[in-house]
């Protein structure tokens, strides 16, 4: 019998955390996405900090449209927030999701906003 989806989930997670790291000058943005709603942030492994955040929550993302919309913006709005700290390029980590719909949207977004992946 086959991993069920969380396990795969997982899984996935875990080899990507090995290889992803971030530092103080190339942090990693990591998202979290929920069925309803989407996550990112910015964090030195370093120094076991978070930089910056940006979510579907947040009062200055406009949480009207469909999720893929949504998610542009909390990329867009992570994005300006990074540039404020000074921070130009980042490592990606989809944390386990497929790059595709929701978390494709976000560094989309990220990337039209100024951030190198």
């Amino acid at each position: 019998m086959g991993l069920s989806t969380t396990e795969r989930k997982l899984r996935i997670r875990r080899r990507i955390r090995k290889v992803s790291f971030g530092t103080e000058s190339r942090p990693r943005l990591s998202v979290f996405r929920s069925n309803k709603e989407i996550y990112a942030q910015l964090i030195d492994d370093r120094n076991g900090v978070t930089l910056a955040a940006a979510s579907s929550r947040d009062k200055d993302v406009d949480a009207k449209g469909t999720k893929i919309e949504v998610a542009n913006q909390v990329g867009k709005a992570i994005a300006e927030k990074a540039l404020k700290l000074g921070v130009e390029a980042v490592a990606f980590d989809r944390g386990g999701n497929l790059y595709h719909g929701r978390v494709k949207s976000l560094a989309e977004g990220a990337r039209e906003a100024g951030l190198k992946f």
